[in-house]
């Protein structure tokens, strides 16, 4: 059995976890605490206080008690919003706090895109331009090239959680340029996993999305390399003996 925990803010698309759970090897358990959301805003002073120590910290017992062996902050904007550095120091607080390996959804992404070996990317964000182009340069720190992003101007992750899979779909089109070898999503509060088949199929590349690609950490960091159906290019490739 691995057990990997998450800590997720509020409640928006976390029922995307135990489809997840559903999706994996049966001996793979998703752990999911809710931290308080504070001022659900897409503003960076709030993502800011989202992200702040005392709010990650306070589910961390909670995991540690439902046996995880891995802790991921499962929020793409309050990680990237403090930066590469501060996302940094913000990941390496909760690992001490947890006395487990710890990441972040931001970080995630870059892991994921290196994985891929994904050069250039896409962006299809629900966020506003200004939260997105802190994003992008998140990946561009981390030596992403990033060919195109597109914010569609949600103000909030409850109303992102609302998205279903027309939206969904039309987001990724809309943030999708023929030169991405990929396609990122990266908001934790938008139901993604039901449409990730369809989704790489309509842009014909991979397409990676936030709870995905938390998960897929979330493993990375417990030693697990797990190749599911249904989960996208990242988690189909028969890949479970290559270096984590």
């Amino acid at each position: 059995m691995t057990a990997v925990g998450f800590l997720y803010p509020g409640h928006s698309a976390e029922d995307d976890y135990p489809r997840m759970e559903t999706l994996l090897d049966s001996d793979v358990r998703l752990a999911v605490v809710h931290t308080g959301i504070g001022e659900d805003a897409d503003r960076v002073d709030a993502l800011l206080e989202m992200g702040s120590p005392a709010r990650l910290t306070a589910g961390v017992e909670e995991l540690r008690l439902a046996g995880a062996e891995a802790v991921v902050w499962a929020c793409t904007r309050g990680g990237f919003a403090f930066g590469p550095d501060g996302a940094r120091d913000q990941v390496d607080l909760l690992a001490q706090a947890a006395g487990l390996p710890a990441s972040s959804t931001s970080f995630a992404f870059t892991h994921a895109v290196r994985d891929l070996g994904a050069a250039r990317v896409a962006v299809a964000a629900t966020y506003a331009d200004d939260v997105t182009a802190h994003f992008t340069g998140f990946l561009e720190a981390a030596g992403t090239e990033v060919v195109a992003a597109h914010g569609a101007g949600i103000g909030t992750a409850a109303e992102a959680g609302t998205w279903g899979r027309d939206e969904v779909l039309a987001l990724a089109r809309a943030g999708d340029r023929p030169d991405a070898e990929a396609v990122l999503l990266p908001d934790t509060a938008l139901h993604t996993v039901a449409y990730l088949t369809e989704l790489e199929e309509t842009l014909g590349k991979p397409v990676l999305t936030a709870n995905q690609v938390t998960v897929w950490e979330g493993l990375r960091l417990a030693g697990r390399r797990v190749r599911a159906k249904g989960l996208g290019t990242l988690f189909a490739r028969d890949d479970r003996n290559a270096p984590l």
